[in-house]
């Protein structure tokens, strides 16, 4: 348990009752949830060259209250979900139940897991960890040999402060004060390297932006200045030799 902030599960469990209120405090998730599914399912897609979710496991570290779990649950994936807030656990597994949907549940965090998976997302949770490169390690070790670990985080830039914190918790109240802060943010470079020394191979690092026009995220894959992806498979045992 040594890489939580619990100052950071705090400040989240006291809004965990909202997690699906898609006009509460965690409404830029459900704003770029639709896209992030869409792009993390062609990923796997891809990586496992078109095999079917359903023949995959996965697990969403720092899941919340469900809102990557169900989706990939009603693709077809075997979704597991892990979360130290226990209250956004209880949420989850409320919800999911309310939906009728199968998913495994865990309160917790990744460095106590002892399964493996074939998919590992660490979605929005790596900027408010201590140890942003042990808690890489922990992900790579959930991932099976061959596997994908997928992460999207913020960038740490200028414009990122400009529209992750300014704007978005001072100016539009998308979230509560204080949920960032901006010297967590870590560079895409950081990142890769991370996963480079854990001979995690980087496949790709896409970029999403939000348009205030249409109110919608999309895939850049050339602006990585604010919110990005990063895809990383974990090399195979044959690989090593």
């Amino acid at each position: 348990m040594s890489n939580l902030d619990v100052k950071e599960i705090a400040h989240f469990a006291k809004d965990s009752s909202h997690w699906w209120d898609s006009e509460g405090p965690f409404k830029p998730l459900h704003k770029l949830n639709p896209v992030r599914i869409e792009f993390i399912r062609d990923q796997v897609l891809s990586h496992f060259k078109n095999k079917s979710l359903t023949s995959l496991s996965m697990i969403d570290v720092g899941c919340g209250g469900g809102l990557a779990c169900e989706p990939f649950a009603r693709l077809g994936a075997n979704v597991t979900g892990i979360d130290a807030d226990e209250n956004a656990i209880a949420v989850a597994k409320d919800h999911a139940k309310q939906q009728g949907l199968s998913i495994n549940y865990k309160c917790g965090v990744v460095e106590d897991d002892t399964e493996i998976y074939d998919v590992v997302l660490a979605l929005e949770i790596i900027e408010h960890v201590p140890d942003p490169q042990a808690f890489v390690k922990s992900c790579f070790d959930r991932c099976k040999p061959g596997g994908v670990v997928i992460f999207s985080t913020l960038n740490r830039t200028p414009k990122s402060y400009a529209l992750g914190i300014i704007a978005a918790e001072y100016i539009l109240n998308w979230v509560p004060k204080g949920t960032h802060k901006w010297k967590q943010f870590i560079k895409p470079a950081e990142l890769a390297k991370y996963i480079r020394e854990l001979n995690g191979d980087v496949k790709t690092i896409s970029g999403m932006r939000y348009s205030p026009l249409t109110d919608r995220f999309k895939i850049d894959f050339q602006d990585v200045d604010v919110n990005y992806f990063l895809v990383a498979g974990k090399e195979t045992s044959a690989s090593r030799k």
